[in-house]
């Protein structure tokens, strides 16, 4: 995709290092450059605007690849692998979306690498519906998480908590977990859960969102932020500090904190509350109505 070839990994320890190492001597993009470069590769294929969307993001490329050293691959061909995602991330960006490259990519660089995983790991009699694949994945981090890390079949308490935890029988959990420290092997035979047979290479379908999915789900989730960070300004000083403290902060504050705070009573704490919700909802609803005769009018 760009004129310019990517550094790339040899064998060992130093070899990580000295790629580290190399991939940081790539700036990394400020917004609007990011935006730009975007624009130009999407409407005019410029292949140095895409390289340098790349080489900027292959730090993310490598921290992402880092996450799956467990797995005995060699990290060199992770990290390719997830260089391929991102170069597909690139190619499919639209900066339009008011996305950062980085947040779109990410999928596809998750995607990719568990994909090279999969197709080097021998997985015979498992199956590969979604729930096994995310027993695939996160088999390890939990088993890191309750301190079962070591070689042999887990605990039967262990069992039960992955299992549980991955909405897998305690059956599946054992056999992946065996498969896991057993040889690896490539274009291993299979037979899914319906009953078809064939090869890995023809059963790499990811069970994750797809990646146009995930972004409108951001997409929506940006637009409500924006819509209450926008319907917050009808409050006042205090309304907005108490309706902060009571709706949206991860661990509320008390009514009994706020009354000390504000030298009134809980109950009159309670009622600004109460009211400020309403003044915030009230706000969001007239801002979504607007928002959506705005659309209309576009789409006649």
């Amino acid at each position: 995709m760009a004129r310019n070839s990517l550094p790339t990994i040899t064998a060992g320890e130093a070899g990580l290092n000295r790629y580290l190492d190399d991939i940081r001597k790539f700036p990394m993009l400020e917004p609007q450059e990011e935006y730009m470069l975007g624009k130009r590769y999407a409407e005019h294929g410029d292949r140095d605007a895409a390289h340098k969307l790349v080489t900027s993001h292959l730090r993310l490329v490598a921290k992402i690849a880092m996450g799956y050293r467990g797995y005995g691959l060699p990290i060199g061909e992770v990290v390719s692998e997830g260089n391929v995602g991102l170069m597909q991330a690139v190619k499919k960006f639209d900066p339009e979306r008011g996305f950062r490259l980085a947040t779109y990519a990410m999928w596809w660089i998750k995607a990719s690498i568990q994909e090279y995983i999969l197709r080097s790991w021998s997985l015979v009699k498992m199956g590969t519906t979604a729930n096994q694949k995310r027993l695939f994945f996160n088999l390890r981090r939990l088993k890191g998480r309750i301190q079962a890390i070591d070689e042999g079949d887990l605990k039967p308490e262990h069992v039960k908590e992955i299992a549980t935890k991955l909405q897998v029988s305690e059956e599946e959990v054992i056999s992946m977990n065996r498969r896991l420290h057993g040889d690896a092997s490539l274009n291993a035979p299979i037979k899914a859960s319906e009953g078809e047979s064939g090869q890995w290479q023809d059963w790499l379908v990811d069970g994750h969102e797809s990646q146009e999915a995930v972004l409108i789900e951001q997409d929506e989730l940006e637009t409500r932020r924006r819509m209450l960070a926008k319907a917050m300004g009808v409050l006042n000083e205090r309304e907005r500090r108490i309706f902060e403290a009571r709706r949206l902060a991860e661990d509320p504050v008390t009514l009994e904190e706020l009354s000390s705070e504000f030298d009134i009573s809980r109950e009159r704490v309670r009622q600004i509350e109460v009211r400020a919700f309403e003044k915030v909802q009230e706000a969001v609803q007239k801002e979504a109505l607007e928002a959506a005769r705005a659309l209309r009018v576009v789409d006649a």
